[in-house]
């Protein structure tokens, strides 16, 4: 009897590479060191885009972060470590933060992302509860040049992947795109299309379609590291165990790196720190709605409207600041009118605060890759902010990388061996 792919990591990104594993007959088990879908996929807005699938590092983001010191208050904040590899990581940061740089990581999520939304529909063809919606995408601005200033950089890069509206819609006609939106906000364009899912249930949906499949899941199981023989993994060795393998995939966020280190290949990975948390808002949001100025989000989930925002690189830790929920809330009330009068408020209106580390690589990418000198290793990892998003393309393509030994060209950008200086 042959061994399974053991897949590192219960995550969006983890839970869709065994699913298409294991659609195309291998046996397949899970690693999870918590809860299916408890990690970096629980929290965040749900979004399914294509219109917001950037890479981070951007002209001029590097200026901003700098102005953030000292600012727990700003979307962006940087509070600098005394750590050689965070200031490291800060410095390729800054260097993948060109122009050129910025337009091949566009092209490259663009071109990967081609064929995301066939995939969700495929899953929930299969019977997989995606919870997926697409109500469409609102961009709105509290200045009409600041919202056409953004809708042109968008259709620069869009380069026809996604339909854009020809101009924004401004005065009090822009909050008619969607009845939650206040009057501060003075102009606003609808994105078409653009989706959204309930992240938590979707991964425990995936949980279920897996355990029908004959999945096995190890929940609540470290992974420490693996045994290897002749440039190939033969196990992967656990707290409790060892787990015989016929190949791996290490698809577990922040952790990757550490586990990855045991096979001679960690990663530059820093935690790009989100939050979020729920509220019942009247009315609630139709669509979702992007906050342009403030970089902050809104997301119809379920019965509740999921607010969320803010990049804070302040070290791999997972500690909660209040004072970036209240930000968050803050740069809300901008867009959405005062739901809240005192920041004292929030305590009692708001629900599940979260913070959550979603894995990020200097340059913004990826990695989606065989693991250099290992036969039988490969990585997923550094979606930051595109988990969802990316996770069922992520998981089809690696897949069929697997199955054939072939890298498809979609996943030439996502190599390994670009993150050598």
């Amino acid at each position: 009897m042959s061994a399974p792919v053991v897949v590192v990591g219960g995550g969006v990104v983890g839970l869709c590479t065994a699913y298409y594993l294991a659609e195309a007959g291998l046996e397949v088990e899970i690693v999870e060191r918590r809860g299916l879908g408890s990690g970096a996929s629980r929290g965040n807005a749900g979004w399914v885009c294509l219109s917001h699938s950037t890479p981070v590092p951007a002209p001029g983001v590097v200026r901003y972060a700098l102005r953030s010191l000292g600012r727990p208050d700003s979307s962006l904040y940087l509070r600098p470590l005394p750590d050689p590899a965070f200031v490291r990581w800060l410095w390729r940061f800054w260097r993948s933060s060109t122009p050129a740089a910025f337009r091949h990581g566009y092209a490259a999520v663009a071109e990967l992302n081609r064929t995301t939304f066939d995939l969700f529909d495929g899953l929930r063809a299969a019977g997989v509860e995606t919870t997926l919606t697409r109500p469409g995408m609102v961009h709105a601005f509290l200045s009409p040049a600041e919202a056409r200033h953004h809708l042109a950089l968008q259709r620069e890069m869009a380069d026809g992947h996604y339909p854009l509206p020809d101009d924004v819609v401004t005065g009090d006609e822009a909050r008619l795109l969607d009845g939650a939106l206040s009057s501060g906000v003075r102009a606003a364009y609808l994105v078409e299309g653009e989706g959204v899912v309930d992240p938590e249930a979707f991964a425990l949906g995936l949980g279920e379609a897996l355990a029908a499949m004959g999945v096995k899941v190890h929940e609540n199981v470290e992974a420490t590291g693996f045994r290897t023989s002749g440039g190939r993994v033969t196990a992967l060795r656990t707290a409790q165990s060892e787990i015989p393998c016929s190949a791996v995939v290490v698809a577990a966020g922040m952790r990757s790196s550490h586990l990855l280190g045991s096979l001679g290949h960690s990663l530059p990975l820093q935690a790009g720190k989100g939050y979020s948390f729920s509220v019942d808002l009247d009315p609630a949001p139709r669509h979702t709605l992007y906050f342009g100025e403030r970089r902050a989000v809104a997301s119809p989930i379920g019965t509740t409207t999921r607010i969320g925002g803010t990049m804070e690189l302040s070290g791999n830790n997972n500690r909660l600041d209040w004072r970036r929920i209240v930000a968050v809330a803050l740069a809300s009330r901008h867009y959405l009118g005062r739901w809240f009068d005192d920041p004292d408020d929030l305590v009692a209106l708001i629900r599940d605060p979260w913070v959550g580390g979603r894995p990020f690589l200097p340059d913004g990418l990826p990695v989606i890759d065989r693991v250099p000198g290992h036969d039988n290793a490969y990585a997923a990892t550094g979606h930051g902010m595109l988990g969802v998003t990316l996770g069922p393309v992520t998981g089809h393509r690696l897949a069929e990388y697997i199955r054939t030994g072939h890298r498809p060209e979609a996943l030439a950008p996502f190599r390994y061996d670009r993150l050598r200086d």
